[in-house]
């Protein structure tokens, strides 16, 4: 049964703050010649590996609202400069927009029932080229 991550995303002001992100570290690791690939690295590993990978995303909450998500790909054990074991969480680097919806703060990552999910956009000019900060903004005020 398929399951999806929840997570802050800290440091980013928009999407296109995040997918800008994506695109400096893609070309960072092109440049030194290591594998194009996109992961976040996590401290909890989810325990529901098999649930996760069946198809489930990354949803991400951006300023107070989530408002995208990731496809993803892998779970990987992977062990810092610190010795310390975490979870790499490689992801699709595509952001799919999704219906914004407030979400309060918590810490690190949970489980998003595929039920519980936003909705993608659809591929209407209104829902794509709306500004992020007036996505935000109706979203806080329940008109979207």
């Amino acid at each position: 049964m398929t399951i999806n991550l929840i997570k802050l995303c800290v440091g980013a002001e928009s999407v296109e703050d995040l997918n800008e992100s994506i695109a400096r570290r893609l070309e960072d690791k092109r440049r030194r010649g290591l594998p194009a690939e996109q992961a976040h690295v996590t401290r909890m590993t989810p325990k529901r590996r098999d649930d996760i990978l069946d198809g489930g995303s990354l949803f991400w909450v951006i300023k107070g609202v989530i408002e995208c998500r990731q496809a993803i790909l892998d779970l990987r054990p992977v062990v810092g400069e610190d010795g310390i074991r975490r979870c790499a969480i490689v992801l699709e680097p595509k952001t799919v927009l999704v219906e914004p919806r407030p979400r309060g703060p918590f810490q690190g990552w949970r489980y998003l029932k595929v039920e519980d999910a936003p909705a993608d956009l659809g591929t209407q000019a209104t829902d794509t080229a709306m500004p992020a900060q007036m996505r935000r903004e109706l979203a806080e005020l329940g008109l979207l």
